[in-house]
Order: structure tokens, then C-alpha cells, then sequence
């Protein structure tokens, strides 16, 4: 078995191992198969013990360039410019306004309405 140590700020629990609690700064066996995938979180895991058998992954190679040579682009022919021509646009009909305050209309009563005399 692997041994890591665990490099949060809190406790945590691994359910790889058992639904375990593991504190800060703890160190913990790991199955040997699972120790890369704990120490590749370089932020959360260290490694404390190696697996026997462990060999370190190597980097990914760099991408290799084209073999083809990069053939410039054809230019375009040139075009002439065509004049614009007046387009008739469609009519707008107008948009009736709209009062954005409504008014508070006053009631009339009957002490408010004149008198008639008759």
C-alpha cells in the first residue's frame, strides 16, 4: 500500500477509502492501483510513499509541426464596385402617444355639482 498526505484546509471524506474522515496534514494508505490519482492533485495530496512498482508518468510529447509545407493564399480578383442603387423603404405609420402617467380622474359628487335653479 501507498501512503499520501492529505494537504486541505478541512476535513474530508473518501469514500475510495472506506467513507473515512481524513483530517489536514494526515497521511493514509491508498491502494496501490489509486495512488496516481491522489497525487496528480497536487493541491489536495502529496505523496509520502511510493508505490514498488510505481514508474512516473511521463509529460505528454509536444504537438509535432505539419509535414506539409503551408501554402500561401490565393488573392482574390479584384471587383469592381457596384453603385448603389435607391431602395424605396416601407412607409412608417406613426405610433399614437402614450400619457406614461395615468390620471387620477376626481369625482364628482353631488356637493361639488352647481345647483340648478329652476
Amino acid at each position: 500500500m501507498a501512503r499520501v498526505r492529505f494537504l486541505g484546509p478541512e476535513q474530508v471524506i473518501v469514500p475510495e477509502l472506506g467513507g473515512r474522515a481524513v483530517e489536514p496534514d494526515e497521511v493514509v494508505e491508498v491502494p496501490d492501483h489509486r495512488y496516481g490519482g491522489y497525487v496528480c492533485q497536487t493541491t489536495l495530496w502529496e505523496g509520502v510513499e511510493e508505490p514498488e512498482d510505481w514508474e512516473e508518468p511521463e509529460p505528454p510529447a509536444p504537438a509535432e509541426p505539419p509535414t506539409e509545407a503551408v501554402q500561401p493564399v490565393a488573392q482574390a480578383e479584384a471587383v469592381e464596385p457596384q453603385p448603389k442603387t435607391e431602395t424605396a423603404a416601407a412607409p412608417v405609420e406613426p405610433v399614437p402617444a402614450v400619457d406614461p402617467a395615468p390620471r387620477n380622474p376626481v369625482k364628482k359628487t353631488s356637493a361639488a355639482r352647481p345647483q340648478r335653479e329652476g
